[in-house]
């Protein structure tokens, strides 16, 4: 199956978000809208139309038709489509990438040679065995019939083109309960569940088990953030949301997600988000209420 039959697929059989089974979707975007804020989650992605450029921190991905992306760690990030129209809507694929299948993957791959902690996102071509599994994932959409065995033969295949093809350095990390970026994770799941707390970066390596200095470069390798950073881009996309809620209420939100100077939440709200935030707030609002 080539990536135009992978189009076509998506464009007849998929709406805004369509879960083929479980942790599986197909997904179409008619609009560019403005760059928005979210945390990734562990997934392996198909652009089959359009592109989408992704910032983290300092960092830029992006990834259009016939590419995928790979995240291996909840990252919070800015992302947006372009090139994305009605007449030509962006037509995607994402999975849940599962530590536990590609953990029993590794016995059946060959060993890596030891390297540098990988980063938790990364691109690249699609071969065309993968546009091949995604086609033939796509097309259970028409069968419901055949999805519940054949779903978890085609997701296996995938995880499996995913930990063998150029990102498999990326996807290997998941599986392996003592690597880099299992320990990393179990930072990065504290600061997500205590962004408002402030803490200490001993504290989150020995949570890590790792000595501070190792644990600090390998945070930033695999989020491209620094642990303080990562808070604080997961306390400005909190804030945005409540803000999008009740934008007079600007010192309440910054309190709510650990800022103790209103100030100080305003300066860098606008530097992350490019406006102050009750012009921010209701920009987004204008935005919402115009496309419903």
């Amino acid at each position: 199956m080539e990536l135009e039959d992978v189009c076509r697929l998506i464009d007849r059989l998929a709406g805004a978000e369509t879960t083929i089974v479980d942790g599986i979707v197909a997904s179409r975007v008619e609009t560019e809208g403005p760059p928005e804020g979210s945390v990734t989650g562990t997934s392996f992605v198909l652009m089959a139309r359009g592109s989408k450029r992704m910032a983290v921190g300092e960092q830029v991905f992006e990834y259009g038709a016939g590419q995928c992306l790979v995240t291996s760690v909840e990252v919070p990030v800015m992302g947006h489509f372009f090139g994305v129209s009605a007449r030509r809507p962006a037509l995607g694929f994402a999975m849940t990438l599962r530590p536990a299948i590609i953990a029993e993957l590794l016995l059946e791959s060959p060993p890596s040679p030891r390297g540098p902690v990988p980063a938790g996102i990364a691109v690249a071509d699609a071969s065309p065995d993968v546009i091949d599994a995604v086609g033939r994932t796509v097309r259970l959409i028409e069968r419901p019939q055949d999805r519940a065995v054949l779903g978890a033969i085609f997701e296996r295949e995938l995880h499996w083109l995913a930990l063998t093809g150029p990102l498999g350095p990326v996807v290997r990390q998941l599986g392996l309960a003592d690597s880099s970026l299992s320990r990393v994770g179990h930072a990065v799941r504290w600061i997500r569940e205590h962004y408002a707390d402030p803490f200490r970066i001993e504290d989150l390596a020995r949570l890590a088990r790792m000595s501070p200095s190792a644990f600090h470069r390998s945070f930033r390798a695999i989020t491209a953030l620094s642990p303080v950073q990562y808070q604080k881009r997961l306390r400005l996309q909190e804030a945005r949301v409540r803000l999008l809620a009740d934008p007079s209420d600007i010192a309440g939100a910054a309190y709510a997600v650990g800022y103790e100077s209103a100030s100080q939440f305003s300066r860098e709200y606008r530097r992350q988000f490019g406006a102050p935030p009750s012009v921010d707030a209701a920009l987004l609002r204008e935005v919402g209420l115009t496309s419903t």
